[in-house]
C-alpha cells in the first residue's frame, strides 16, 4: 500500500478529486484494478488517489481522465475544482 502523501493527504481538493474519479469510474461500470491498468497506475495507488491520500501528479491526472474517456476539464468540473 502506497504511503499517504504526508502534507497533503485528506486535503479537501484531493478528497474531492477523488470521489469524482470514483463516481466516474462507477458510472462507467469499471473495476478500480481495470481503471488502474487503462491509467497505467498502480492499483493500490489508484485507490489511494480515490480516497484523497495522494496528491497525484499532473500526468497521473491526465491518464486518469483520458481512460474514463473524459476531459480533464470534465473532471475537474466533476471535482467542482
Amino acid at each position: 500500500m502506497p504511503i499517504a502523501s504526508p502534507r497533503h493527504a485528506q486535503h479537501p481538493v484531493l478528497v474531492a478529486l477523488g470521489q469524482a474519479i470514483r463516481q466516474a469510474r462507477i458510472d462507467r461500470q469499471i473495476s478500480q484494478e481495470e481503471l488502474a491498468h487503462r491509467s497505467e497506475i498502480d492499483r493500490a495507488y489508484m485507490s489511494s488517489i480515490e480516497r484523497g491520500q495522494q496528491n497525484p501528479g499532473f500526468v497521473s491526472v491526465a491518464r486518469v481522465a483520458s481512460a474514463l474517456d473524459m476531459t480533464l476539464a470534465e473532471l475537474m468540473a466533476e471535482a467542482g475544482l
